[in-house]
């Protein structure tokens, strides 16, 4: 088998893998979530179909398959059904150069970090389309919300990414989790204050690129009844609905890479893929705690948290970091 046949086979074996991790997140998730509301605020969430309600979201799957798909009358039914497929198809491919483990990486590219950081926006043009074509008020106004909330967050979320990659002179995943190898304060989050820095700024910009609570200003359902997917029913809703704990997964997984040593462990000789799933999960239960703990902030406030502080802070931590590289 020559080497072009190989490295395919390579490539359809890691996607077939990202869609069964992204199916299994999405069901785990979904029940964690509920579960972990449920406690937050008293109460004990999904009980009934299962033990402890463990079956409830594979229930709520074949819910939504069985029901009918509707297109809006006046809806532009192609960018309709285009915008949930748009959403959820990248997600896939955002999966493949994030190395979980010293051999389970999909696909080792030197722009690793471009790559997931131009595919990611074609989740805000899904939501712009969503909303459009719906034909709805509410709709349009979530798809508006979307726009200048995704173009103001990807701003400090790709300094900090700079600021990483002037630190390591790459684009690669793969060689950044290299680096952090060894003991804990190798860890790029524990290397500086201003790495540190950086971690704190791509926490905060990470809840308004998901569109997740407290700013998901997007889809505010006290507000816009669902915003941008108020017309979406069945799976149509199913495909944002995984889309959205898919860029959850993702956007973790590259904050564990970059901050957190990714599969390395906090001494040496105990590496391995499941210090991956660890900070991955404890930064996906962090995005989980923060949404039933803190009340949505209103839309101008979403937008001065990012002009006036975020914006700001990272300018300067990525000035300060490139000094200190130069120097």
């Amino acid at each position: 088998m020559n080497a072009f046949l190989m490295n395919l086979l390579v490539l359809i074996i890691a996607a077939v893998a990202a869609m069964a991790w992204l199916g299994i997140n999405a069901l785990v998730w979904v029940y964690c979530e509920r579960k972990f509301a449920g406690h937050i605020q008293r109460r004990p969430g999904p009980f009934e179909v299962g033990p402890h309600g463990v079956l409830q979201p594979l229930i709520d799957g074949l819910k939504l398959m069985g029901k009918q798909l509707l297109t809006p009358d006046n809806a532009d039914a192609v960018l309709y059904w285009l915008a949930p497929l748009l959403s959820m198809l990248p997600v896939l491919l955002l999966f493949l150069p994030i190395p979980y483990g010293p051999v389970l990486t999909g696909m080792d590219v030197n722009l690793g970090l471009l790559l997931i950081l131009a595919f990611s926006s074609f989740n805000g043009l899904a939501v712009i389309l969503a909303g459009w074509a719906s034909n709805n008020k509410w709709g349009v106004l979530g798809a508006a919300r979307a726009v200048s909330q995704t173009v103001a967050y990807e701003i400090p979320l790709l300094l900090t990414v700079l600021a990483i990659s002037f630190m390591t002179g790459t684009l690669s995943l793969t060689e950044i989790t290299a680096m952090q190898e060894g003991y804990i304060w190798n860890w790029f989050i524990f290397r500086n204050p201003f790495t540190f820095l950086s971690f704190f700024v791509f926490i905060i910009a990470m809840f308004g690129e998901t569109n997740r609570a407290p700013f998901d200003l997007a889809e505010a359902e006290s507000e816009l009844t669902a915003g941008f997917h108020t017309e979406y029913s069945s799976m149509g809703f199913g495909l944002f609905f995984m889309a959205e704990y898919g860029y959850m997964v993702v956007m973790c997984s590259v904050c564990s890479v970059l901050f957190l040593g990714g599969y390395h462990g906090p001494i040496p000789g105990i590496d391995g893929w499941w210090w991956m799933l660890v900070k991955t999960y404890a930064l996906l239960s962090l995005m989980v705690w923060a949404r039933w703990t803190y009340p949505r902030v209103r839309f101008d406030q979403l937008l001065n948290i990012n002009w006036k502080w975020l914006l700001p802070l990272a300018t300067f931590n990525l000035l300060a970091i490139a000094l200190i590289v130069k120097l």
